[in-house]
């Protein structure tokens, strides 16, 4: 029963948040320019929620509660969510639908190469994130979703490219996505694994 209350209260956060930055746009409390402000939203917030989705494993193994590996596939399809919706707002607020300015946008901005690539890796990853595609791929699923480093390496470079005349807040997020890439070096993770095994015998 617990567990599913943590499921249904990640849900609702996740989704709360989209309402709540809606409604502010609606009643115009997003300043002179809203749609800058929800494209910096959800790009902000995909990586924010990818950097979580990363944190699930060690945080699991740290503490040993199910709970977190409960909702990391949740919150994986989240952080896609709110990347694609960040594309899709930069087409709706910024080049008003016309597709066909998009490849001149590209030579211009190659930042927007960095974060379709963040994107498209993603992609796979959100439709292979079922019981049904792991059966299907079998030893393959594994690495495949390992892509999502790509895509977080990625993501990192995109808010660089967007922000580096004052990056002070991209090196909290870099610091972080360095630290998680870091806990998954193998000998890092086997040094945690088998601290894990020792307490599992004291128990």
């Amino acid at each position: 029963m617990v567990l599913r209350m943590w499921r249904v209260a990640v849900f609702m956060i996740t989704l709360s948040v989209l309402g709540i930055w809606l409604y502010e746009a609606w009643s115009f409390a997003l300043g002179p320019d809203p749609g800058k402000v929800i494209i910096d939203r959800l790009g902000l917030g995909a990586l924010v929620l990818l950097l979580i989705t990363l944190s699930l494993t060690p945080f699991q193994k740290v503490t040993h509660w199910k709970g977190w590996m409960l909702v990391r596939r949740q919150l994986g399809l989240w952080a896609f969510t709110y990347a694609l919706l960040h594309f899709c707002s930069y087409l709706v607020f910024v080049l008003g639908l016309d597709l066909s300015s998009l490849g001149r946008e590209l030579q211009k901005r190659p930042y927007i190469i960095v974060g379709f690539i963040a994107l498209l890796t993603l992609f796979p990853l959100a439709l292979t994130s079922n019981r049904f595609s792991m059966r299907k791929l079998g030893k393959h699923w594994k690495p495949l979703h390992r892509l999502v480093y790509v895509a977080l390496i990625m993501g990192l470079l995109h808010m660089f490219w967007i922000v580096r005349s004052d990056i002070r807040e991209w090196l909290i997020y870099a610091l972080v996505g360095l630290l998680l890439l870091m806990l998954r070096l193998p000998f890092i993770s086997t040094r945690l694994k088998q601290k894990k095994g020792s307490k599992a015998k004291l128990k």
